[in-house]
């Protein structure tokens, strides 16, 4: 009879987990032994924590099923929690298999000892302590179908040593999984109403609202009723480009999706909750739904979203109406000085069909959106939890997922040294994708909240915890320490090159893009006044004015 850890890898292979992204210890070890004993689980290696947390999202995002972790007690987990928090953000599926001390030691308190259900409950809509070889795999069961959910779910399954390593270990059936039901007629009656009515109205798309199918239903509902798309501000993952419906990114600075929503009457909400403000700012507003605007929900994250669009297409007369779709057009090759825009405007330009963007780039991506939107269709996920050191470690899990695709991470120099070891994992698995690093030296998203949000009497030691110049970082000499061939690119014509060749060579790539700030000196000064003005514009000047910094 196979013991706990054997047992345990073959009910996950049996349910479709085929992925586990690791970063084991001591108390894991019969689990890592008994990979040998199951071929089909693929074990993946990270140095980091934080790297096979944020590899298990990006899986996730792009299987549409979860990937496991292999993490060490308490310690390791906390190491993980901040992609963990984008995953829960994104509702992606993850199982997190979490090792623990062997049950008799646990009353020793030894040096590793914690408590890790504590830890785990931040981030995790499921958690047990599996007590015995016999429960485990039944326990593996449960966890596996809150994780698949929907909405998709952060579940943790803590394994002690001896239950791991116990004979009696018996595979567990695979669970079924119901169906979830589409909105019901009551509800489809009064939002077809609604959208059939007077006044200004919009539909807020997030999650599975954002693939294809459902874009195309959505697409036809708007163009038989005027109403406005919108996508959430961070979607999980967002297909676009040429033949897709256009959908407009509800903007990250408050100020500016003020604008965007200014004077609807109807707001419908499609697997999305309603706009708020990333952060608090003083004397702003944080609920961002414009007064007298009515909120209707078509889809919860329960229910079916394409099934209840379709019903909403039917009720407001959509079935035989083409929806508007995306022209095919690329912005060209970009010339003259080399700035960050010039870098999304050669995205745009060269990338291939199906292309993932995994898109961290902060500040210096505002413009990526507009230049990529009539590129060939592709795929783009986002930091939908706010913590930064996703894109790299993402990625790591979208080219798991999607060997057959190209994939683009995009990633400011701060941010990717938080997950700076992904690189690693990717030379190892010869994964096939091109790491962008706007390196600006500046934590250029805090100088921008650093004026916005008030904060007086910020001078030189201020200012220099978001300076990232002394010492400046080298991500050529990093990424090739890790195996990662890479560039480094000062000009256009530089990262032309650079990025032609990466997107041309199979395996991982990385560009380190010396690009000055894109908000920085006067601009940054009076960004501030500039968006406390927006409110009091005539509304035509306001979106002109958001579309120029924010298209």
């Amino acid at each position: 009879m196979p013991n706990g850890a054997n047992a345990l890898i073959r009910t996950l292979v049996d349910a479709g987990i085929t992925t586990c992204f690791t970063n084991p210890g001591t108390s894991e070890m019969h689990f890592v032994a008994a990979l040998d004993t199951v071929p089909e689980m693929r074990a993946v290696l990270t140095l980091f924590e934080g790297v096979a947390t944020g590899a298990a999202d990006g899986y996730g995002r792009m299987a549409d099923k979860p990937a496991a972790t292999l993490l060490h007690l308490g310690c390791g987990l906390g190491n993980g929690l901040a992609n963990l928090h984008n995953a829960r953000k994104g509702k992606v599926p993850i199982l997190n298999i979490v090792g623990d001390h062997a049950t008799h030691h646990v009353p020793y308190d030894a040096q590793l000892q914690s408590d890790i259900e504590t830890v785990a409950r931040n981030v995790s809509s499921w958690v047990r302590t599996s007590q015995s070889t016999a429960a485990l795999c039944h326990d593996a069961v449960e966890a596996i179908g809150a994780c698949m959910g929907p909405p998709g779910q952060v579940a943790t399954l803590i394994l002690p040593a001896d239950v791991s390593w116990s004979e009696g270990g018996v595979p567990a059936e695979t669970p079924t999984f119901k169906e979830p039901a589409a909105a019901d007629d009551a509800a489809i009656a009064a939002i077809a109403q609604a959208l059939d009515g007077e006044g200004k109205k919009a539909i807020l798309l997030g999650g599975r609202a954002l693939r294809t199918p459902a874009l195309m239903a959505v697409a036809a509902i708007a163009a038989k009723t005027g109403a406005k798309l919108f996508a959430e501000v961070f979607p999980t993952r967002i297909e676009r480009g040429a033949g897709l419906p256009p959908v407009e990114r509800i903007a990250y600075l408050a100020e500016l999706a003020g604008v965007q929503l200014a004077g609807l009457s109807h707001l419908v909400l499609v697997d999305a909750k309603a706009p708020v403000s990333f952060f608090a700012y003083p004397g702003k507003k944080s609920y961002l739904v414009p007064e007298g605007c009515q909120l209707h929900t078509l889809a919860s994250f329960t229910q079916d979203v394409t099934a209840s669009l379709r019903k909403l297409s039917m009720a407001v007369g959509a079935g035989q109406t083409a929806p508007a779709l995306q022209a095919p057009k690329r912005p060209g090759r970009p010339r003259g000085k080399f700035t960050a825009d010039k870098v999304c405007k050669a995205i745009g330009e060269l990338m291939p069909e199906r292309a993932i963007i995994v898109d961290e780039a902060q500040t210096s991506g505002i413009m990526l959106p507009m230049y990529t939107a009539g590129a060939p269709s592709h795929d783009v996920v986002t930091l939908t939890g706010g913590a930064i050191g996703q894109g790299l470690p993402n990625a790591v899990g979208a080219a798991i997922a999607c060997p057959d695709r190209k994939v683009i991470a995009l990633a400011g120099d701060g941010s990717a040294m938080y997950t700076i070891q992904a690189l690693w994992t990717m030379a190892r698995e010869k994964l096939d994708v091109v790491n962008i690093i706007f390196n600006n030296r500046s934590y250029s998203i805090l100088n921008v909240e650093l004026q916005r949000v008030g904060a007086s009497g910020a001078g030189d030691r201020a200012r220099a915890q978001l300076d990232l110049r002394t010492p400046p970082l080298d991500f050529v000499l990093l990424g090739e320490s890790m195996g990662v061939p890479s560039k480094r690119a000062t000009s256009t014509e530089e990262f032309l090159a650079a990025l032609e060749h990466a997107l041309c060579t199979p395996g991982p790539h990385l560009i380190d893009a010396i690009v000055p700030p894109t908000l920085d000196g006067l601009k940054l000064r009076i960004l501030p006044q500039l968006l406390q003005s927006l409110a009091h514009l005539p509304p035509p000047i306001a979106r002109a004015l958001k579309r120029k910094m924010a298209p």
